[in-house]
């Protein structure tokens, strides 16, 4: 079950958590099993946006929401300038990238109803050039990744999260089910040497890239597994904002935008604009959030390479409908502002 707890309004933000039920236990290499995840979601304006603060970046719904707090008096009036209003969230914020993403979302939201259009639309983007997502099949026993690989028939491609010592195990066991594109991601759990040495098995099971293999800050290393690799490199925690990107270039093939990670929508277009001055794919990931989120991540889709925005169908009980799947394709909504319901 949803559960909501609702906070007193801050100035013209209004806030609210939300516990999201997990379908099924969900693990990655750095981090333990969980069953619930909290999302904070804003109102400001009638514009609706949500963040999912994550750990491993220093945040949580905690700290979401006592920056909120701290920047609701300071919202200008006129709140149609986004550029300008996030001038000043930048400014008085810092590092809560989650709270920004929040607010970013939901100036857009508001704006693009107020406007009538959906956000695609407000950037002038065709919504027939979304790709189709991946779906992550979370860690577990190689027997049990397989029977969760069953059972995500209706996904065309798959993201498979790895690093243990079964990583080779776990894609020959998937292998064994199917013949779908695989997405391997480490979450940084491999040394450089093991990195290359694992992609090179794995490139022989029909992988066809790999996301974050090394610790986020040993771009020496990210650098070395990139020259050694058969396979794309696609860099994640390594990036969070535009300004990481050209010390990054001549390390990774690409790299991974989340909302939450990077602060919104504003920073999300600028971190593609420079990611393919330097040559680089992209990939628009998401962490578990509800069809607010990934809605609102959905609407870039046009402009980039790879989705992987599947957060809202690894829960059980999502509070709101949004983009929808044909055949793994994303269908965007076409309602004003996000568009979701």
């Amino acid at each position: 079950m949803t559960q909501i707890h609702l906070n007193e309004p801050q100035g013209i933000i209004k806030t609210q958590i939300t516990d999201l039920q997990l379908q099924h236990p969900f693990k990655i290499a750095r981090r333990a099993t969980d069953a619930i995840r909290q999302v904070i979601s804003v109102e400001i304006d009638g514009g609706i946006g949500e963040t999912a603060p994550a750990r491993f970046y220093g945040e949580t719904v905690q700290t979401a929401s006592v920056a909120l707090e701290t920047i609701a008096p300071a919202l200008p009036k006129d709140l149609d300038a986004i550029h300008d209003v996030m001038e000043i969230v930048e400014a008085t914020l810092g590092g809560n990238y989650a709270a920004k993403s929040a607010i970013d979302m939901a100036l857009h939201d508001r704006l693009g109803k107020k406007l009538g259009v959906p956000l695609y639309q407000l950037w002038g983007l065709n919504p027939r050039k979304t790709p189709c997502t991946s779906f992550t099949i979370g860690l577990d026993e190689p027997e049990v990744m397989a029977e969760k690989t069953r059972h995500a028939e209706a996904y065309p491609i798959l993201k498979v999260k790895l690093g243990t010592p079964q990583d080779i195990e776990i894609i020959q066991k998937l292998r064994e089910v199917t013949d779908k594109p695989i997405y391997v991601d480490a979450n940084t759990a491999w040394t450089p040497k093991e990195a290359v040495r694992k992609i090179r098995d794995l490139a022989r099971y029909g992988v066809e890239l790999v996301e974050q293999p090394t610790k986020p800050y040993d771009l020496p290393g990210l650098k070395f597994v990139r020259e050694h690799s058969e396979l794309p490199i696609i860099a994640d925690e390594s990036v969070k904002r535009a300004s990481d990107i050209p010390v990054l270039a001549e390390c990774v093939d690409g790299i991974n935008i989340k909302l939450v990670k990077c602060g919104g929508l504003l920073e999300a277009h600028r971190m593609i604009n420079v990611a393919r001055a330097h040559g680089l794919s992209v990939m628009l990931g998401c962490m578990i959030e509800s069809s607010l989120g990934i809605t609102a991540a959905a609407h870039l889709t046009p402009l980039v390479d790879y989705a992987d925005l599947d957060g809202h169908l690894l829960i059980a009980s999502d509070p709101y409908t949004g983009v929808s799947l044909d055949k793994g394709q994303l269908i965007l909504p076409n309602r004003p502002g996000i568009g979701v319901r």
